[in-house]
């Protein structure tokens, strides 16, 4: 299968919101409890919210099928903070994370960023080391009240 990368569409919000759910739901029990997934689970799928962001100036890169369907995403915020990396379970290990990364790095760099920096979950951390994004510290934190973790990454872009 083919995909490309383009820009979010105020249509893609539904379909967006509903991959970063199944991304979570499906794929977080292999490194979180299912009180963790519940918890960062709750926290998005708000399709409205994508569309508030993107309008706020937030660039979301998706990455669509043949189809032109939506199948993961990027968030950049205009500082250099990545904040969603989200791939479709049924589309992953195909390149997609590190496409939608090696885009938000130009994408960066074009509007004049000194770094890249995300908070990366156990899954998503492996695509930022590809990218060469480096760990900072573990981030141990509570969602409403449940223990659960992330890594702190950047990339200084040079």
């Amino acid at each position: 299968m083919e995909y490309r990368i383009r820009l979010f569409r105020e249509d893609d919000a539904v379909a967006l919101a509903a991959l970063a759910l199944r991304s979570i739901e499906q794929i977080g029990p292999r490194a979180y409890s299912a009180d963790q997934v519940a918890a960062w689970a709750a926290r998005h799928g708000d399709a409205a919210r994508l569309v508030d962001r993107a309008r706020a100036g937030d660039t979301i890169l998706v990455a669509a099928d043949e189809g032109n369907a939506a199948c993961a995403y990027a968030l950049i915020e205009s500082d250099g903070h990545l904040d969603h990396l989200y791939c479709d379970p049924d589309h992953t290990r195909r390149g997609l994370a590190d496409r939608l990364l090696s885009e938000a790095e130009d994408h960066a760099r074009a509007s004049g960023a000194a770094r890249l920096y995300t908070e990366a979950s156990e899954f998503a951390r492996p695509a930022f080391e590809r990218a060469g994004y480096r760990v900072t510290h573990r981030r141990d934190f509570a969602i409403d009240g449940v223990t659960i973790h992330n890594y702190a990454m950047e990339k200084v872009l040079g």
